[in-house]
């Protein structure tokens, strides 16, 4: 029997994904690169080489994500941008999201930045040559549609992740710009470290139809396959790859 697998081309694309550093972002931009991208990623540290992960492949910016001086120089520092992955953030269990201050910080980092960077690159996506349109593509979560009580920060940016996404579509669909978002479930990543092998996980493994774990690698191709050609009629959704929990 012959095995299937889809195959993208980026050839010469010019991509940047926040956060590109570690878990998914940095699985992201692999897949992107390894379809023939020019991928830039963005990590809080002053070099690539500060990172215990090889980062050669890309082109490294520091940048912070709750700057906006920091997010005006980065979208500053390219003339062309084809796709735009905003998948910079954090959850800030350790700070006390129920803290207002740690509240507004967790929801400045995950949705301020996507929407400052995604109106800042809007006209340069515009100009992408890609069939179908450049794409703005957002990171989402399963916590934008379930409570989780320990991270209320995070999961209120990620519910407006999902509307913005929907409105950045709607307004965006005639200039050559798609809009959508991927909303991960369990993905073993740092941000989850302290949920694996633990009896917290036994729950949420348990509700899951896949009964596992995903991997950073079982959501990238999500991101290649709507920012491709063979996406170019959606717009504005949010694809949740979770191994069935948004449906148990």
């Amino acid at each position: 029997m012959k095995r299937a697998r889809a195959a993208f081309d980026f050839d010469g694309a010019q991509v940047l994904v926040t956060g590109g550093s570690s878990g998914i972002g940095l699985a992201i931009a692999r897949a992107f690169a390894s379809s023939n991208a020019r991928v830039a990623i963005t990590g809080r540290r002053s070099k690539a080489s500060d990172y215990d992960v090889d980062l050669s492949d890309f082109e490294y910016r520091q940048a912070e994500m709750t700057d906006d001086s920091s997010l005006d120089a980065l979208a500053g520092s390219f003339s062309e941008m084809d796709i735009l992955v905003n998948n910079a953030g954090a959850s800030l269990v350790a700070d006390d999201e129920w803290r207002p201050e740690t509240f507004e910080r967790a929801v400045r980092l995950a949705l301020f930045a996507s929407f400052r960077l995604a109106v800042s690159f809007k006209e340069r996506i515009a100009r992408s040559p890609i069939e179908g349109g450049g794409s703005v593509l957002n990171m989402a979560s399963m916590s934008a549609y379930r409570a989780v009580p320990i991270v209320p920060g995070y999961g209120a940016a990620k519910a407006a992740i999902v509307q913005m996404t929907k409105n950045m579509g709607a307004a965006w669909a005639r200039d050559n710009v798609r809009v959508n978002a991927v909303a991960p479930g369990l993905i073993q990543s740092a941000m989850t470290a302290v949920m694996i092998d633990t009896p917290m996980a036994d729950p949420e493994i348990e509700r899951t139809p896949m009964k596992r774990w995903g991997l950073p690698e079982d959501v990238a191709p999500a991101y290649l396959f709507l920012a491709s050609p063979a996406a170019r009629f959606i717009t504005g959704q949010t694809l949740c790859v979770d191994g069935g929990l948004s449906i148990a």
